[in-house]
């Protein structure tokens, strides 16, 4: 192997390297919303556990309200 060839392998190692250091807070922020939700879903199915409501069985969705802004532009 030549400088030239060092030169790039050394760029290429750089580059990896700097990939590596923006990926890694993404990939950990990913694990740890997964483990979040999976924590949450375990919550809740105690939760209707504990109220008698089984497994499959899911509480009564809340009824939703929309408001909207009117304006003379509408």
């Amino acid at each position: 192997m030549d400088t030239a060839h060092i030169e790039g392998l050394i760029g290429m190692l750089t580059v990896l390297a700097l990939l590596v250091l923006l990926a890694l807070p993404a990939l950990s922020g990913i694990a740890h919303d997964r483990r979040m939700d999976r924590q949450i879903r375990e919550a809740e199915r105690a939760r209707r556990e504990t109220e008698g409501l089984g497994t499959r069985e899911r509480p009564a969705h809340r009824q939703r309200y929309f408001t909207t802004t009117v304006t003379h532009h509408s």
